[in-house]
């Protein structure tokens, strides 16, 4: 074991302290860096609440899927916003500010935690789309809120036992020599090349963590996509299979993205962790994804962007042209013998005797919100 400079008692762990290695030496490339983070920052945290407060004022949008797209959009907030803080102030500042022990650990526990169960609610919605996808007909039987409830109660108390768990293995071992991590936030494997002494259960216990929040979830993903892709070949029209196999592939892009990064750097051994790779690649789930996930999971999603427009463009005020073009709409209508939304009438009803069956409308999940199924 190494000789380490200050020992791990209660009444120094304290005083020890953390800097952040600087992305480069060139304030101007300081930044520029610091400009980018800001932006993508600033666009996460709009695009995010947007797409929550969206779903929570519009009551056709309460159904398991928006329900889960919700709690995605409040997660994406709360994880970018334990990394970007610290991040940016830190790019200001070329490093010089440190963080302390116990700050290091509690942003260690945050990320492990919120990002965890990020990816484990990704996963949750890519069952949600297996089984709308495999028995359309009773989707609301099978996604019932309780289940959805329980879901997501489950993704947020496994990333916590898993956050708690590593944190506590590696912050149990003692530091020693240098303190500057090469990074721009506190990551395990980062401050695990500080700690003196024995790190093979931490490595182990890093892994496992990896393999349960990376592996599984990713799983499932892959298998909802291939029902996704058999679905889409079943489409008779060219348009429509075009526009179906756009947002699926917009959506794998940011799954490869997300899952791609993380394993790059978690699934591999310690041993042959780069520190100058791991910080770049780190940027992509940390500033880069969280921002991706409401253009692509939502604002591709023609049931959400018509609740946007609704909100953004409210109903015209009586008198105004087009609330007048309404109102002769309705009258057309009224005069024709149709229900009073329609303008024309159907050239020829449906016979009495027959019996319609149709699908709930969000049953096919983002296939039928984000592209037109004909």
């Amino acid at each position: 074991m190494c000789q380490c400079g200050f020992m791990r008692d209660e009444n120094q762990t304290g005083e020890i302290q953390f800097h952040f290695q600087p992305f480069s030496p060139i304030l101007e490339v300081q930044m520029f860096i610091y400009v980018s983070f800001l932006l993508m920052y600033i666009g996460s945290l709009i695009g995010n609440a947007t797409i929550f407060l969206t779903i929570w004022a519009v009551r056709s949008l309460h159904i398991p899927m928006y329900f889960f797209l919700a709690n995605l959009a409040v997660l994406e907030i709360f994880y970018s916003s334990t990394v970007a803080p610290l991040a940016l102030v830190n790019l200001l500042a070329m490093g010089k500010i440190p963080i302390s022990f116990t700050g290091c650990g509690t942003q260690i526990f945050f990320f492990v935690f919120l990002g965890s169960a990020d990816c484990i609610l990704l996963g949750i919605m890519a069952y949600d789309r297996f089984v709308a996808i495999q028995d359309p007909l009773s989707y609301s039987l099978v996604m019932r809120w309780l289940l959805c409830a329980q879901l997501a109660v489950g993704a947020l108390v496994l990333g916590f036992i898993l956050a708690l768990l590593l944190t506590l293995f590696i912050f149990h071992l003692p530091f020693c020599g240098h303190n500057r991590i090469t990074h721009f936030y506190c990551d395990v494997l980062p401050v695990l090349r500080l700690a003196c002494g024995d790190t093979q259960m931490p490595e182990a216990m890093i892994f496992i963590t990896s393999v349960i929040i990376l592996t599984i979830p990713f799983s499932l993903i892959s298998i909802s996509y291939i029902f996704i892709v058999a679905t889409i070949l079943k489409i008779r029209s060219a348009e429509g299979r075009h526009k179906a196999f756009s947002t699926c592939s917009s959506h794998l892009t940011v799954v490869l993205l997300q899952y791609g990064c993380c394993s790059l750097i978690y699934l591999r051994p310690s041993s042959s962790y780069n520190p100058e790779m791991g910080r770049v690649v780190s940027v992509v789930y940390t500033f880069v994804t969280p921002i991706l996930n409401p253009l692509i999971y939502s604002m591709r999603n023609k049931e959400l962007k018509d609740a946007l427009n609704k909100r953004c463009h409210p109903a015209a005020p009586p008198g105004s042209s087009a609330s007048m073009t309404l109102l002769s709409s309705h009258r057309e209508g009224k005069r024709r013998g149709c229900p009073l939304r329609f303008s024309t009438c159907p050239k020829r009803p449906a016979p009495k005797n027959t019996t319609l069956i149709q699908p709930p409308e969000h049953a096919f999940g983002f296939l039928q919100n984000g592209a037109v199924i004909t």
